[in-house]
């Protein structure tokens, strides 16, 4: 039986200085066949993603992000 390779691999970085102040996050790298495909920075006050060679990031507040979520997981 062959090996099979994985596609995807995550790596995680949490800075916590104290957890109710501003500033504390975990950031996750995400990689699709050893490149790099983005960061995810998951924060008090809000999500962002940021696109590998993007120069731009995009900061989603949660209320927005639930929203999103729940059209792509129920539909309108």
């Amino acid at each position: 039986m062959a090996k099979t390779r994985r596609k995807h691999s995550v790596k995680a970085h949490l800075d916590v200085h104290q957890l109710t102040k501003a500033g504390t996050s975990l950031t996750i790298e995400i990689f699709a066949h050893d490149e790099k495909v983005g960061d995810l920075t998951i924060g008090r006050g809000s999500i962002e993603w940021h696109g590998a060679n993007r120069q731009k990031r995009k900061r989603i507040p949660w209320g927005r992000f639930a929203e999103i979520m729940n059209d792509l997981a129920y539909g309108k």
